[in-house]
């Protein structure tokens, strides 16, 4: 089977907390609701929208959480408009990236973008073409659900036992793990690395040269 290592994107492969913070407060304000703290925001970023809203407000109804995610969209879309976006990579990834793909490795993405988020942020850093398999939160359910790694595997000819699933959150570690993969978490993004290890990671690293030593990696 093949090898596989299927990344998150926020928080894993780029820093969008600055614009995924800015759009949340403007989608809370335009609704007249006081927006959230910083770390609540962050707390949910890689749950697809809807479910993100429902954690930072569990007394509304389902449809207003889908009204709330909706205006999300729109201002994060705005941001784009006004060349406000910032998804810089984190230190070191796009060599990573790049050895990997050149080692033989497959790889892929699960993340709570949506398909159009995600293809611009990786075709802005030159890194779209070393991807075969890109799954989002427009065609599966939101993590921790498995559906999206276990796309990716059937997309991919990867096995279980041959894929890694890395990302930066407790719902990377849940979704790798429901799907039967090795599950390698980051300590650069918004869950804290204990968070990771008590959600049963195999590992944590803590930059991307150890990241590339629990993978494997040349």
């Amino acid at each position: 089977m093949n090898k596989l290592v299927v990344f998150d994107c926020d928080g894993t492969l780029v820093d969008s907390q600055h614009s995924i913070c800015t759009a949340m407060v403007r989608a809370f304000e335009e609704a007249k609701l006081t927006p959230p703290e910083r770390l609540a925001t962050l707390a949910v970023v890689g749950l697809s929208l809807p479910v993100a809203m429902a954690r930072l407000l569990p007394d509304a109804e389902s449809d207003f959480h889908d009204h709330l995610a909706e205006r999300y969209k729109l201002a994060f879309h705005a941001l784009r408009r006004e060349n406000a976006v910032s998804e810089p990579l984190y230190p070191g990834i796009a060599e990573l990236v790049e050895d990997l793909d050149d080692a033989g490795w497959l790889l892929g993405v699960a993340t709570g973008k949506s398909d159009r988020g995600l293809h611009l942020c990786l075709t802005h850093h030159g890194l779209f073409d070393r991807f075969v398999t890109l799954q989002t939160a427009d065609r599966h359910p939101s993590k921790p659900h498995p559906s999206m790694l276990q796309t990716a595997m059937a997309e991919a000819g990867a096995a279980p036992e041959t894929t890694v699933m890395i990302g930066d959150t407790s719902f990377d570690i849940d979704m790798g793990l429901a799907a039967g993969a090795r599950t390698i978490g980051v300590g650069w993004g918004y869950h804290a690395p204990g968070d990771l290890v008590t959600a049963g990671a195999h590992a944590v690293a803590m930059d991307s040269r150890e990241l590339r030593g629990h993978i494997g990696a040349p």
